[in-house]
């Protein structure tokens, strides 16, 4: 995927999103939208959680917030909470990309459309969530390989740190990376391991 044909994807999710679980204040009746959340643990994703509820607040929704503490059992324990109280849409940031079938048919059961943000999922049906908003990760991971290519002059023993094990960043990264560098013999991974894409996990890792 080019950046370009990133960007318009980008921005044709970001239109769905606004316009479809956030409609404007006028709107009669106020619109509650649940947001299963990943947790804050990062400057990032802290960011991404006020960049939301602002957008919320701008529009006159409703948002149920819930912190899934980097579990994926509190975030479909989340979204059952929200089926529960019958909103109008779930906002859904997955902690990995397995294991959401389930939940996710509870909720088109419940005529309730979800929608991703920042990561992918692997589910038989796409059609149980309605879009996502993301990053091209893979591009991300060969942007990285061939910056690295070009700084060693294809020459390195590389300790790579990962995100979430099971994640969508941390598995599609993995992949544009090595990508760009298997032309290079080189270039070898010494070591993967994982930092949780916590600051304080990366550096235990590179600690030990």
């Amino acid at each position: 995927m080019t950046t370009r044909r990133t960007w318009v994807w980008l921005v044709a999710g970001a239109w769905t999103f606004a316009t479809v679980i956030i409609p404007p204040v006028a709107a009669q009746t106020p619109r509650r939208v649940g947001f299963a959340q990943v947790g804050a643990e990062s400057d990032w994703r802290a960011a991404e959680t006020k960049s939301i509820r602002g957008e919320a607040e701008k529009r006159g929704v409703e948002l149920k917030f819930s912190d899934g503490q980097g579990k994926q059992e509190n975030q479909i324990k989340a979204i059952r909470s929200f089926i529960a109280q019958r909103l109008d849409a779930i906002i859904l940031a997955p902690v990995v990309e397995t294991g959401w079938e389930p939940v996710l048919k509870e909720a088109r059961a419940a005529k309730i459309p979800v929608f991703l943000v920042d990561r992918g999922i692997n589910v038989s049906d796409d059609s149980l969530y309605v879009t996502l908003i993301a990053s091209d990760f893979v591009e991300e991971g060969r942007m990285a390989g061939r910056w690295l290519v070009e700084k060693t002059g294809g020459q390195a023993r590389i300790v790579e740190l990962q995100g979430t094990v099971g994640s969508a960043p941390a598995n599609d990264r993995k992949r544009g990376f090595e990508e760009a560098i298997r032309a290079h013999p080189g270039m070898r991974i010494v070591r993967s391991q994982s930092g949780d894409f916590r600051r304080s996990g990366g550096k235990q890792v590179m600690e030990a």
